[in-house]
């Protein structure tokens, strides 16, 4: 609501520091469930101070069991295929390398996360003196669309070559194809933020550019 007073023209928001802190914990405890549940714990199972990951969601050539195979496959590779059209392959004792192939996948997705939510709880912090339209925000606009831009990019992507990677070599290569399906609701996403931070960089530009003409 604008007010005049003494010939100034002033602002009264409906954000106050008490929402600022609660956004700020909000955010804080997201950032902590997600390098607690995200990043630490698939990387003690990598290291085998817990159990690992040893199932990875794959889409099979054909459906059911691996015809004739299964057996095989389980004897000198350690891994079976079990489901229909989604299909589970699970990998009876990964070792060090299988390990971190199946985790790699969360395990940088929920890195990049991180970096948004980090991104996202200092950008909440410029809120408590009620003005976010600062020059770092716009740079740390830019930095959440272009994270996000690459996370659409490594999310199909990952899953896919670490896949690849644990099956090459066994019997199970054949019924599990090496296959990639973009969205495009991410990029949307990213080109949206992107555009945002051009914004702000252009808002907190045209400020300064008449701070003290008014």
């Amino acid at each position: 609501m604008l007010r005049a007073t003494g010939g100034t023209v002033g602002t009264k928001s409906w954000w106050n520091r008490t929402d600022s802190r609660l956004l700020e914990a909000a955010l804080g405890l997201a950032a902590l469930l997600d390098a607690v549940f995200g990043v630490l714990i698939p990387a003690l199972g990598v290291a085998g101070l817990i159990d690992p990951v040893d199932t990875r969601e794959v889409t099979p050539e054909t459906a059911t069991r691996v015809p004739g195979t299964v057996t095989d496959a389980v004897a000198g590779h350690g891994m079976t295929l079990t489901g229909t059209h989604r299909a589970d392959l699970v990998l009876a004792h990964p070792d060090l390398g299988q390990r971190l192939l199946l985790a790699l996948p969360d395990v940088v997705g929920s890195l990049l996360l991180l970096l948004v939510l980090v991104l996202l709880l200092q950008m909440t912090r410029t809120l408590r003196d009620g003005d976010v339209f600062v020059p770092k925000n716009a740079r740390r606009l830019s930095v959440i669309g272009l994270t996000v831009l690459v996370q659409a990019v490594l999310s199909p992507v990952l899953p896919s070559l670490t896949t690849e990677a644990l099956v090459s070599g066994t019997p199970m290569a054949d019924q599990v194809p090496f296959s990639v399906t973009f969205t495009g609701e991410y990029v949307l996403l990213a080109f949206l933020i992107l555009a945002l931070g051009e914004v702000f960089r252009r808002g907190t530009k045209l400020r300064a550019d008449t701070e003290g003409l008014v």
